[in-house]
C-alpha cells in the first residue's frame, strides 16, 4: 500500500504544496538536498517558516542529529526544491518524485555524524511503499561545489532511485554533499526492492512490475504464489498493480518497546527537579520518554541525559498544551492518558 502522508511525520504549511506528476508512468525516486544551515530544534523551526515563505518547499523536512521528521504536502503530488530543465518539469518527473531536505550543509556529510530512528525508518518506509529502488542511478554525488557529478537528462527521465541535487539536470547545487550513499539504505533497514542492474526482486520483497502475475513472480523469486498471496492479503481475483511491493516472506517479530511507568516518572520528577544537576532516579525510562520529546522538536538533545529536570518539565508540559491540555492540566505531575498520548506516537508503552 502507498503512503501518501507519513503518519510518524510532523504536519508542515498548509498541506498543499504542488500539483499532479507529469509523468505518472515513469520510475519513482527521491531526491536528497540538505539546507545550508544548523540543525536542532530552533534551526527546524527557522527552516521549515523560511521554506513555506519563499515557496520552495519540499515534501519533507528531516533533522538527522534529532531524528525529527515533517512533511509539507502529499508524495504523490509535486514539490517545490528544484529548477525546471528547460521545458522538463524536473519536481513533475516520474510516478512520485519524492524531495527531502536535510537539515545540514554539503560540506559536512549528514552521514558522518547523524542519528537515524524510527522516524528515518518511517520515511524510507513511506518511499519503498511506491517502488522506488534502493539505487543512486546517476552515479556519485558531488564533493564539491565545482565537482562535476553527473545530471544526464536521460538517466534522470528512465531511471528510478535515489538522486542527489547535483544530480538534477537543469540545477547548479551540489547538495546534499558526499554522504555516504550505501548509508541511507542500511539506516532503512530491509531493502524494499530494486538492484542497479534493474532487477527487482530482494531476500524479503518484490516491487511488481508491467505484465507480471502472481504465478511469474513465483517463478522469478522460488516463492509459491499461494505463499506470496497469504503474506499480502490478497484473494481472487488477485490483483496486483506495477509499482506495487509485496512481501515474499512473513516480517520478524519487532522487538519489544520499552515499558514507561507514570508512578516512576512521578517519583523521578519530584527528586531530580531539586537535586543537583544530572540527579537520576529512574534514567532508563526517563531517557525514553525525553528522547520521545527531542523527536517532537520540544527538547534539546543535550537535555535527554536520563534526568527529569525542569527543561524537561517544561518539555512535558509543552507536548501537554500540543494536544490541546489547557490550565493545570497541561502542567505539573505526569498523567497516564496524556504518557500513552506521546508513547503511541513514539513507540513505547506506557503504564500506570
Amino acid at each position: 500500500m502507498t503512503e501518501i502522508w507519513i503518519k510518524e511525520a510532523e504536519r508542515l504549511g498548509g498541506g498543499k504544496i504542488g500539483g499532479d506528476m507529469d509523468t505518472p508512468s515513469a520510475p519513482p525516486r527521491v531526491v536528497w538536498h540538505t539546507t545550508e544551515s544548523g540543525t536542532g530544534p530552533a534551526s527546524f523551526t527557522a527552516v521549515a517558516s523560511y521554506l513555506t515563505k519563499v515557496a520552495s518547499e519540499p515534501h519533507i523536512l528531516y533533522d538527522p542529529t534529532t531524528d525529527r521528521l515533517g512533511q509539507y504536502g502529499p508524495l504523490n503530488q509535486s514539490a517545490r526544491a528544484l529548477r525546471n530543465d528547460g521545458s522538463l518539469r524536473t519536481n513533475r518527473t516520474g510516478r512520485v518524485c519524492v524531495q527531502i531536505e536535510v537539515l545540514g550543509r554539503a560540506g559536512q556529510p549528514f552521514t558522518s555524524t547523524w542519528k537515524p530512528g524510527p522516524n528515518f525508518r518511517a520515511l524510507m518506509r513511506a518511499i519503498r511503499s511506491w517502488g522506488v529502488p534502493d539505487v543512486w542511478p546517476a552515479g556519485r554525488l558531488a564533493a564539491s561545489y565545482a565537482d562535476n557529478a553527473s545530471r544526464s537528462r536521460s538517466v534522470w527521465q528512465t531511471k528510478g532511485g535515489h538522486y542527489g541535487h547535483s544530480n538534477a539536470p537543469g540545477n547548479d547545487h551540489w547538495d546534499p554533499g558526499n554522504i555516504d550513499q550505501s548509508a541511507i539504505f542500511k539506516a532503512a533497514g530491509a531493502s524494499g526492492g530494486g538492484s542497479s542492474s534493474g532487477g527487482s526482486t530482494s531476500t524479503s520483497t518484490y516491487t511488481v512490475k508491467s505484465g507480471d502475475t502472481l504465478s511469474a513472480i513465483g517463478t522469478k523469486t522460488g516463492v509459491k504464489w499461494q505463499t506470496i498471496a497469504s503474506l499480502n492479503g490478497l484473494t481472487a481475483p488477485y490483483v496486483i498493480k506495477p509499482g506495487q511491493v509485496l512481501k515474499l516472506k512473513a516480517t520478524s517479530s519487532a522487538p519489544a518497546k520499552p515499558v514507561v511507568s507514570v508512578a516512576h516518572l512521578n517519583t523521578a520528577r519530584t527528586k531530580d527537579i531539586p537535586a543537583p544537576t544530572g540527579h537520576t532516579t529512574y534514567k532508563a525510562e526517563v531517557l525514553v520518554v525525553e528522547n520521545a520529546l527531542v523527536a517532537e522538536g520540544l527538547l534539546d538533545k543535550q537535555y535527554a541525559d536520563g534526568s527529569w529536570g525542569t527543561k524537561t518539565d517544561e518539555a512535558y508540559n509543552a507536548f501537554r498544551r500540543r494536544t490541546g491540555y489547557t490550565g493545570d492540566a497541561a502542567k505539573g505531575s505526569v498523567g497516564l492518558e496524556s504518557l500513552k498520548k506521546l508513547a503511541a506516537k513514539r513507540g513505547f508503552t506506557a503504564k500506570a
